[in-house]
C-alpha cells in the first residue's frame, strides 16, 4: 500500500499545546488555541492507566525525550491527532491541575502543577515536542493511523470501525454505550467482557442486535440523525440481558462474556423453567471435568459438548485402550480400527466419571454418538 502523506517537523512546546486545552466530553477535546483537535472521530477515549500517564509527565519533567506524534492537517488549517492521543491528553490534564504526583523534581509529597516552583513549571512549559504534520486524504489518515497504532496500545477492531463509519448516530451510540457510567454499563456490566471507553459494549450490542454483523449494520447507519437507532440498539441490549436474568436469576461469574444475544435470538420464545435451570447448572459447575465454565450456559441449550471444553483422552490412552479390547468396540463388540472409534467414558463424564485411563474404553464411531445423545439429553433446559 502507497501512502500519498507530505509530513513537515513542527516546533511545539507543552506552553503552545496545552494553550486553551478543553475537554467537553461530548464535544471534544481540543487545545493548541483551538487549532488542533486532541480526540477525532477515529481515536479512542482516553485509555491511560495511573502509571502509564505519570511516565509522561515525569519524563518530560526530566527533559527526555517522547515518542514521536503525529498530526494530521485538514483542509481548514486545523490539525487532528494522529497518533500521541494518549500522551498528549496526559501532558495537558496535568498542567490544568487535573491530577497530582509524587516524586516529580525529586520531591516525595504530591504536587499539582500550580503548586510547583515557578523554573519547575517552567521547565516543563517549554519542553520541546517531536511533532510531525501529515497531509492527506481521509483514507491516507486513517491508514496511516492504523499503522503507527500496531504498537503501544494498540486499537480494537470497534475503535477502527468507529473510524470508518462515523456520523451522528454514532455519537449517539456512544453516550449509551461507549461512556463511564453509561446505560449500558449499569445494565450489563456483569455480563460483558472489556470496557465501555474501548467500545467493547457498543460492539457486543452491535452484534447481538444485527446477528454477529457490525459492519453491515453500522455501514446502514452511518447517515443516519441517530438518536432512535441509538435507543433501538439500547433497548434490545436490554432485552436481552433482562431475558437472562429471568432465566437465569442466580448469579455467577461465569455469565460475564456469554454470547447471550446468540442464546436470546434463538430461545427467547421458549419456555424455560428458572428452577430446573438452575439445577442443571448447579451440576454442571461441579463436573470436575469441564475446563470451560462459561460454556455451560450455552450447553444447556445447544448440548454440544464442545461448549464445555471437556478434559481429553490422549491419543496413548486410546491406544492402550484399543490394544485392550482387542480392537473390539466396548458397546457392540464388533471388531472395528482405531480411526473408526472414538474415546468414550465408562463412567460418564456427567456422572462424575474422571479422564483417566482406567475410565477409557474404545467405542465405534455410531456406539459412542447414540451413548452420548442419551447422557447429554437430560441437561436441556427446555
Amino acid at each position: 500500500m502507497t501512502l500519498s502523506m507530505k509530513i513537515t517537523p513542527l516546533d511545539i512546546t507543552v506552553r503552545e499545546l496545552t494553550k486553551d486545552y478543553k475537554d467537553d466530553s461530548e464535544g471534544g477535546v481540543t487545545g493548541y488555541s483551538g487549532r488542533l483537535n486532541i480526540r477525532p472521530p477515529y481515536q479512542r477515549e482516553f485509555v491511560y492507566k495511573e502509571a502509564q500517564r505519570n511516565a509522561v509527565i515525569d519524563t518530560v519533567s526530566k527533559g527526555y525525550p517522547l515518542n514521536v506524534m503525529y498530526w494530521a492537517v485538514r483542509p481548514d488549517g486545523i490539525y487532528e491527532v494522529i497518533d500521541g492521543q494518549q500522551r498528549t491528553i496526559s501532558i495537558a490534564q496535568f498542567v490544568t491541575n487535573d491530577f497530582s504526583m509524587k516524586e516529580l523534581f525529586n520531591r516525595n509529597e504530591r504536587r499539582k502543577f500550580h503548586a510547583l516552583q515557578k523554573d519547575e513549571r517552567e521547565k516543563i512549559l517549554n519542553y520541546p515536542l517531536l511533532v510531525y504534520a501529515c497531509e492527506g486524504s481521509d483514507s491516507d489518515r486513517l491508514n496511516w493511523f492504523d499503522r503507527i497504532n500496531t504498537v503501544g496500545e494498540p486499537l480494537k477492531k470497534q475503535e477502527l470501525r468507529n473510524a470508518i463509519y462515523y456520523g451522528p448516530w454514532l455519537e449517539e451510540a456512544k453516550k449509551r454505550f461507549s461512556r463511564i457510567p453509561c446505560p449500558a454499563t449499569d445494565i450489563g456490566k456483569d455480563y460483558v467482557l472489556g470496557s465501555a471507553n474501548r467500545h467493547d459494549f457498543l460492539e457486543r450490542a452491535i452484534q447481538w442486535f444485527n446477528n454477529g454483523d457490525i459492519d453491515e449494520y453500522m455501514n446502514e447507519n452511518v447517515g443516519k440523525d441517530g438518536d432512535d437507532n441509538a435507543e433501538e440498539l439500547l433497548e434490545h441490549f436490554e432485552s436481552v440481558i433482562s431475558w437472562v436474568n429471568k432465566i437465569f436469576p442466580a448469579y455467577r461469574k461465569e455469565m460475564k462474556g456469554v454470547d447471550w444475544g446468540s442464546l436470546y435470538r434463538k430461545y427467547r420464545d421458549v419456555n424455560i423453567d428458572p428452577e430446573t435451570a438452575e439445577s442443571k447448572i448447579s451440576e454442571l459447575m461441579q463436573c470436575r471435568e469441564i475446563t470451560k465454565r462459561r460454556g455451560i450456559y450455552s450447553f444447556v441449550f445447544s448440548l454440544d459438548p464442545a461448549d464445555l471444553h471437556l478434559r481429553l483422552f490422549t491419543d496413548q490412552q486410546k491406544r492402550i485402550a484399543y490394544e485392550k479390547q482387542q480392537g473390539k468396540c466396548a458397546i457392540s463388540d464388533k471388531k472395528c480400527d482405531i480411526k473408526d472409534m472414538q474415546a468414550d467414558h465408562k463412567q460418564p463424564w456427567s456422572e462424575g466419571g474422571l479422564t483417566e485411563q482406567k475410565n477409557c474404553q474404545m467405542v465405534s464411531i455410531s456406539e459412542h454418538r447414540k451413548k452420548t445423545a442419551q447422557q447429554l439429553s437430560r441437561f436441556r433446559v427446555f
